[in-house]
């Protein structure tokens, strides 16, 4: 193949399998980020910090939280495009609301919620603000806990949830590796969407009985759909062993008849 031919089809296929979030949120239009990622200091931080969030990864840039126009640099931050600017602490779970709406309402039905005005925390107290971090029981840790409190019930809490998240990740790893293969797996997609959401309910109650009480129930209903995908893995193996067979039978009829005309054609 020619050279420069074996180029533009390398750059085709860079271009087509590169991340989707980072072409769609850090493009050249983004007049947020060619501006601020330009910046060094306090100005420059929240660009930096941003690329490393979950927000970044699924493509939700500067105006998806802070309204404005990206394509505009001179009415980028104008309230007549939207923007709203940073919001006073009392209004961040509000603010963040308007995208997590039954996180917010989990928020403040907590212990957490009910202490937002007075010196309670925030959203972004746990979560970040720029540098957003993917919601897991990694994010209860007595580094962040103890800034506010003592660990002993934060720890509880996240025993209590950790083999409930680790089930849930691997089902869906396995559950995605069927559906690539075209596997009829719409059933238990949405079991485990359904259980899902109700798990991360639990994230922001601080009543250790109800979190342990409805991770093992949760947990339970996950090992019924854990049992559902084993037995297809059961099923495909049968079906891998049954093909080879079936494929060691047909060369070893080849071989037979190949070698009875040899036989017949020696006489």
């Amino acid at each position: 193949m020619h050279a420069g031919m074996l180029g533009h089809l390398l750059l085709i296929f860079i271009v087509l399998f590169q991340p989707v979030a980072a072409r769609s949120a850090e493009t050249p239009e983004n007049v947020c980020l060619q501006c601020h990622g330009a910046m060094t200091g306090r100005t420059g931080e929240p660009v930096k910090l941003w690329r490393g969030s979950i927000h970044a990864e699924n493509g939700i840039s500067c105006n998806g939280c802070h309204g404005g126009d990206p394509k505009d640099a001179a009415n980028a931050m104008s309230p007549e495009r939207g923007f709203l600017g940073v919001p006073k602490a009392k209004d961040i779970p509000a603010f963040c609301g308007r995208c997590h709406l039954g996180v917010m309402k989990d928020f403040q039905a907590s212990g957490h919620g009910r202490a937002l005005g007075n010196g309670g925390p925030t959203c972004v107290t746990c979560h970040g603000n720029h540098q957003v971090l993917k919601a897991t029981p990694d994010l209860i840790n007595e580094k962040s806990c103890s800034r506010c409190h003592g660990f002993e019930r934060a720890r509880e809490i996240k025993s209590a949830m950790q083999e409930t998240e680790r089930l849930i990740s691997s089902l869906d790893a396995r559950i995605i590796g069927y559906k690539k293969i075209g596997g009829d797996v719409d059933r238990l997609e949405k079991g485990l969407f359904s259980l899902r959401n109700r798990f991360h309910s639990l994230f922001h109650s601080v009543d250790v009985e109800k979190v342990k009480k409805e991770s093992a129930q949760i947990t339970t209903e996950l090992k019924k759909l854990e049992a559902a995908v084993t037995e297809m893995d059961t099923t495909r193996q049968q079906r891998k062993v049954a093909g080879a067979v079936a494929v060691a039978a047909a060369l070893a009829a080849a071989l037979l008849f190949h070698l009875l005309g040899r036989t017949y054609h020696d006489r």
